[in-house]
């Protein structure tokens, strides 16, 4: 690939571009910008520097979904598969006309810049070209999957005050019907705001609307884009909500225009014609990247429905039928094909596997590196960036577990509890200068209070991003998995990741969860490991955990109890919920902790506080 190119310094590698790209971040910015062609003006790149409270290119304007639909009309920009209904494929010409008919549908029904406009909508075009009329007119878009509950949909929403709801009167998921609309009646009787409700037919489900889809795109408008600031809200994407109320958090079009060029261009190698599937809601991060493919002039492959109906090689079977060039998924999926014995198939437009979600065990990398004979792309970030901190590139080589080098741009490390640079060492993962797709803010968060405290109450001025890492000699680095999660073994500090990754190798795990229960009178505590597994727990599987941890690992890593559960608590993207069952484990109630909106399977929770009793 020749585009380290464009920077045009004659750098030594990828480490000598990337030590550029963080200390002199204006000119690295101003390249990107220069590059990518995009449409505006600025004043100056960074206005200031201090975190938090970057100030980004000021002056600036600009519209992230101009830069969208910048492909040839006759070019494929979107191939929608879904379990409901038949498959779709829109142009780049077809895909701009309905954003312009949903964007004078929109403003007919009184949006403009600044409004919210709120969608239960599954990972169909419709969303897409809703999400692009919104963003054109200044408004600013938040999405939830169908799958969620009214409640959890009403705790995010009801934050941001939308005029506009459009949503779904249900799907199909894998083998079964799920009807939506008494959800979707609460949700409108619990958002005041809410004006008008646009129904989207989707197979055999309606909505009780005001509006129809097919009225909202009835009249053709041009694909018109109003330049707002750099910083001007584009979306608000919310957290998990397992422990609380989700954090409403507000991204701007000129972070996230910039940030997803780059992190398309660098580090996913996404090109012109190439075909993106990554299966992903409207509720997760992932989708936000995903259709970011457009500003590459790639085509994005949407898919709705359950990725392991009516097997586990469903995914593999539609990333061949889709021909794609990069897919993308999560470790725990590549996990359970190995286990399975399940094997991809030829894809030969295959050039990236992404993988993100939790770290990848080293066992993942082999089976997926040795089965599909691609680069695998470990990225690690969050919906707090609505991007990566760390990822691979097309330069350096991936290394077995581990995420191969920070990205360009972004000055991550590791810190110990001093604020001390650490290398080979488990410590803090930390940012030491500002990112354009750092947050614009909390919605309704007078005074930055709770965004302070969220990333930089531990090292003042320093993004503190709450992942226990260790950084390699190489800037290379290993996820362990949470600080807050981290266990706590005689004053060494261990992470959750490693140990996963030992037990769920065994045969006859299925799933597990480790906690350390901290003594309050100052003793050792306990650790316990919780396991999903069909077998008897006897003593001599139990032996055999304890003796695979204590060699593969250390004799700290080994549990004092191990228990058996019948599911391990997850959020709707997949995470464990470490902490939040520590909590009930120390005795508070489970309602107080997790919201049951929050999470996939409640009853998973439930039998925890029953083990607790």
């Amino acid at each position: 690939m020749s585009e380290l190119d464009v920077f045009g310094r004659g750098f030594d590698g990828y480490e000598d571009l990337w030590r550029w790209s963080v200390t002199d971040l204006e000119g690295f910015w101003a390249k990107v910008w220069d590059h990518f062609e995009v449409r505006g003006s600025y004043d100056r790149v960074l206005g200031s520097a201090e975190m938090p409270g970057a100030e980004w290119f000021p002056g600036a304007e600009l519209n992230y979904a101009e830069h969208m639909l910048g492909g040839a009309d006759d070019d494929l920009a979107v191939v929608a598969h879904s379990q409901t209904r038949a498959k779709q494929s829109l142009t780049f010409g077809e895909l701009a006309d309905q954003v312009g008919r949903a964007r004078a549908g929109l403003r007919r029904l009184g949006v403009g810049r600044g409004d919210r406009v709120a969608a239960y909508l599954p990972n169909v075009p419709e969303t897409l070209v809703a999400f692009l009329a919104c963003a054109s007119l200044g408004a600013v878009w938040a999405s939830c999957a169908p799958e969620f509950g009214a409640r959890s949909v009403i705790d995010r929403f009801t934050q941001i005050e939308p005029t506009v709801l459009l949503a779904v009167g249900g799907y199909t998921y894998g083998a079964k019907e799920i009807g939506k609309s008494a959800e979707v009646a609460a949700i409108r009787a619990g958002l005041p705001s809410v004006r008008h409700v646009v129904g989207i037919p989707y197979g055999q489900y309606t909505v009780d609307a005001d509006v129809s889809w097919p009225d909202l795109l009835a009249e053709p408008g041009p694909p018109e884009f109003d330049r707002v600031p750099f910083a001007h809200p584009l979306y608000v994407l919310f957290s998990s909500g397992t422990t609380g109320l989700p954090k409403a958090i507000v991204h701007g079009h000129g972070g996230i225009l910039l940030e997803h060029l780059k992190a398309h261009a660098f580090h996913l190698d996404t090109r012109p014609g190439d075909r993106l599937l990554w299966h992903t809601t409207t509720a997760w991060m992932m989708w936000n990247i995903l259709v970011s493919g457009l500003l590459r002039r790639a085509t994005v492959v949407l898919s709705d429905g359950n990725p392991q109906h009516p097997d586990l090689g469903a995914q593999w079977r539609l990333a061949a039928e889709a021909q794609v060039s990069l897919f993308g998924t999560s470790p725990a999926y590549l996990m359970a094909c190995r286990a399975a014995g399940v094997e991809p198939g030829p894809l030969p437009e295959l050039r990236t596997l992404g993988v993100t979600g939790s770290p990848l065990p080293a066992e993942g990398f082999d089976w997926a590196t040795d089965r599909l004979g691609v680069p695998v792309n470990s990225m690690s970030g969050g919906t707090d960036i609505c991007s990566a901190f760390v990822a691979g590139n097309p330069w350096v080589p991936p290394r077995r577990g581990e995420l191969t080098a920070p990205c360009l741009g972004v000055d991550v490390t590791a810190f110990d509890a001093a604020g001390r640079e650490i290398i080979g060492e488990v410590g803090e993962l930390v940012v030491r200068r500002p990112m354009p797709s750092m947050p614009v803010g909390f919605w309704n968060d007078p005074g930055h209070q709770r965004y302070r405290a969220a990333y930089f109450d531990t090292y003042p001025g320093v993004w503190r991003h709450g992942d226990w890492v260790t950084m390699t000699a190489e800037r290379g680095f290993v996820i362990s998995g949470r600080s807050d999660a981290t266990l706590n073994r005689g004053g060494v500090r261990l992470g959750t990741a490693e140990l996963y990754s030992v037990v769920e190798e065994l045969p006859d795990v299925d799933d597990s969860l480790v906690v350390h229960l901290e003594d309050t009178d100052g003793g050792p505590g306990e650790l316990v490991l919780f396991v999903v597994t069909s077998a008897v727990l006897d003593d001599g599987f139990q032996q055999r955990i304890r003796r695979a941890l204590r060699e593969q690992l250390s004799p700290r890593h080994v549990p004092d109890r191990i228990e058996a559960v019948p599911a391990i608590p997850r959020t709707l993207t997949g995470k464990k919920l470490e902490t939040p069952i520590k909590q009930i484990l120390r005795g508070r109630p489970a309602a107080e902790v997790v919201s049951a909106d929050a999470v996939s399977d409640y009853c998973a929770v439930e039998a925890f506080a029953r083990f607790r009793q």
